[in-house]
């Protein structure tokens, strides 16, 4: 067959990029036509998303890659969960979305779990009752008399407000809409149950709409404007996670496997046909979240790498320049381990801090360890504190599911740090299967090439992304000593919030 190419645009919390597919009839590859950074920003007090220039970045992205590639038959976004905005009756954005590391969710948080109770929140709306979720933020604009939801005509996400400015029609993708907690996941519609319970408006909501269809094309002014082609605008798996677990490159058809997409945020679960929400998954802190074709993502939401990137931050402010990661993980591989550990959950890691070292230290002395002290120790502390909660999160897997695993997929950004991969191998004591790191594009592209007919099903998207990846496997050596470890984050760390 002729080459195709599909376009891309993977928007992560901190970064996004444009990307196009070139798929030859049994591989594909990537190519980056644009970066840019994703920055929000602070103003009177709240903490938003800078989704103007994040709607620009699609015009810069898609001008580059319509000039280099006029051929690109679709387009698919993805970004990350929990974020949303609101359109007028004109189509008019009426605020920046508010980032989910804004105040006042983690403010309305306690007063909206005592007013329903968190675990009957969890029971109807399916997924993790994480501070992060829409309806937080949605009950505190409700609570504060919100300009926004009482003009908003349209209740959309971030890939979903990024969808109607390239097309101009108001839809509610089916994946991402389950991280605002208020879908009925067994029904795949709506939740009423917390919906009508609050009062917020029903009609804001429209029908929930499955990956894998075209929503519509580019508008036609916009084409005009641009001097682009108007080409198709697929509903992919718009969140990132459900994007990237769409993505993961089986070749070991037949075995049992685990996944963990490992960014800023670490999402550690496994794929199932079942909605699991019972009080015993409510108690674990695993939650559901809607993937394709019918299967249900059951995850655990974790804190990942944010609080190694804000040290990193801290290290190069003190340094005057960049020190470059490689330089990180080889200080943490050369320290001393099992000085203390942290539970990266806990709600001293949760909100940007200039001194993430010191919160580490303060934390550390709170909970009777000794702090560490250079960079490589705080590195260490970080990085097997980590892998240590994502081995109590496996444990917690294989009991709720009663099954055995014996694969983990690990993918996303941390998916190219050797030490952390070998390490969570170890102390799970379960085969690592590394990469790629831009799994999320590749299940962006999976959807599109299902969208335009390409493909029949995941299945055999699957199967191409397989032959298409470069991975690396790493197997589990000595357990022993993180099971040691283990005993001490139990005790110091894991009750520590």
């Amino acid at each position: 067959m002729n080459e195709k190419k599909y376009m891309l645009f993977d928007y992560g919390a901190s970064h996004g990029r444009c990307i196009v597919a070139k798929f030859n009839g049994e591989t594909f590859s990537m190519e980056e036509v644009h970066e840019f950074e994703n920055r929000p920003v602070r103003y009177s007090g709240t903490l938003y998303w800078d989704i103007l220039r994040l709607a620009s970045e699609v015009k810069i992205g898609m001008q580059k890659a319509f000039k280099k590639y006029p051929d690109i038959v679709s387009i698919g976004i993805d970004t990350w969960g929990c974020d949303f905005g609101f359109i007028d009756k004109k189509g008019k954005l009426l605020a920046n979305p508010a980032n989910y590391r804004d105040e006042w969710r983690y403010m309305y948080k306690p007063i909206l779990d005592e007013k329903m109770g968190e675990y009957n929140i969890f029971k109807y709306g399916g997924a993790n009752t994480n501070n992060i979720m829409s309806l937080y933020h949605m009950y505190a604009l409700q609570q504060e008399d919100a300009t926004e939801l009482k003009y908003g005509d349209k209740f959309l996400m971030i890939p979903d407000l990024l969808n109607f400015y390239l097309t101009g029609i108001p839809a509610n993708e089916y994946t991402d809409a389950t991280m605002s907690l208020m879908v009925d996941q067994e029904n795949k519609v709506w939740q009423s149950k917390i919906i009508d319970t609050l009062g917020f408006p029903k009609e804001i909501f429209s029908d929930l709409v499955m990956p894998g269809n075209v929503l519509g094309n580019i508008q036609k002014s916009m084409c005009e404007k641009l001097e682009i082609p108007s080409v198709p605008v697929i509903n992919v798996a718009s969140h990132d996670t459900a994007s990237a677990i769409a993505g993961v490159p089986l070749r070991d058809k037949g075995k049992k496997w685990a996944f963990l997409s490992l960014g800023t945020w670490a999402i550690l679960g496994v794929e199932s046909d079942k909605i699991y929400n019972d009080k015993e998954t409510f108690a674990t802190g695993f939650g559901n979240q809607g993937g394709c074709e019918g299967k249900n993502n059951l995850v655990n939401l974790i804190t990942g790498l944010w609080i190694i990137q804000q040290c990193y931050e801290r290290w190069n402010h003190k340094a005057g320049e960049k020190i470059g990661w490689p330089a990180v993980v080889e200080a943490a591989s050369n320290a001393k381990g099992g000085i203390a550990f942290i539970n990266p959950d806990a709600a001293d890691f949760a909100l940007p801090n200039p001194n993430m070292p010191e919160v580490i230290q303060k934390y550390c002395i709170k909970t009777g360890q000794k702090a560490p002290e250079t960079m490589g120790e705080v590195a260490r502390c970080v990085f097997e504190s980590l892998v240590l909660k994502f081995k109590d999160s496996y444990e917690d897997i294989v009991k709720l599911t009663g099954e055995e695993y014996e694969l983990l997929h690990i993918f996303g950004g941390g998916s190219k740090n050797v030490l952390l991969c070998q390490w969570i191998a170890d102390a799970l004591g379960i085969v690592v299967k590394a990469g790629p790191a831009e799994t999320t594009s590749v299940g962006n592209l999976l959807l599109q090439m299902k969208g335009m007919g390409d493909i029949d099903n995941l299945e055999q998207g699957r199967a191409i992304s397989g032959a298409s990846a470069d991975l690396v496997e790493y197997l589990p050596k000595d357990k022993s000593i993180w099971d040691e470890y283990y005993k001490s984050y139990i005790d110091k760390a894991k009750t520590a919030l």
